[in-house]
């Protein structure tokens, strides 16, 4: 650091402490023992009110338009989350399955984690549309039984390695899954 930088925050702060001196200095002395001097205005005590009613108003309506904001962002919110929890129809979950169709992955590959992982989420996706269907789970009983026997396959395990090492069985649910559903096509139309 350089001496003509600590000169010139010196200087700065010497100035500043001047100013700040100076307006202390000029505001006490419109200060009296009996209030305001003589260089300051007096303003009626009703205008004083109406200027404190006003804000008051003001910061009211504030606060009202501030809990109707909040209260609108909540109900937003809440729709969302409504819409986001509510099953999707079989229909759409079974198009997500039926993307799959013509893919496949060699183990080992680099994209078989991407497909098996896919093949496994759209099934879920289908099994979890299909119980909640108007129709009632009763309905699509052999493809619900046939996810179940899956999930109960993988334990829970849906890493990559067990994903492959249960390839065939995910490929085939998938694939009697949609020739259950090719038989039902009112049920995807």
């Amino acid at each position: 650091m350089s001496i003509r930088t600590d000169a010139r925050g010196a200087a700065t702060a010497v100035v500043a402490a001047v100013v700040l001196g100076a307006f202390l200095v000029g505001c006490s002395a419109a200060e009296t023992s009996r209030g305001p001097g003589g260089d300051v205005p007096r303003v009626a005590p009703s205008v004083n009110a109406a200027a404190a009613a006003k804000a008051a108003d003001e910061a009211d309506a504030a606060r009202t338009a501030e809990d109707e904001a909040g209260a609108e962002a909540e109900a937003s919110e809440a729709a969302e989350e409504t819409a986001r929890n509510r099953p999707e129809a079989v229909r759409d979950a079974f198009a997500g399955l039926q993307a799959t169709l013509n893919e496949d992955c060699a183990p080992g590959s680099s994209n078989c984690a991407y497909f098996l992982g896919r093949v496994h989420d759209e099934l879920g996706r289908l099994d979890k549309a299909m119980k909640a269907d108007a129709q009632g789970p009763g309905h699509f009983k052999e493809p619900i039984a046939w996810i179940a026997a899956l999930r109960g396959t993988l334990k829970g395990d849906t890493s990559t390695d067990n994903l492959e090492k249960h390839r065939s069985e995910l490929i085939g649910t998938r694939d009697r899954i949609n020739t259950w559903m090719q038989g039902h096509p009112e049920d995807y139309r």
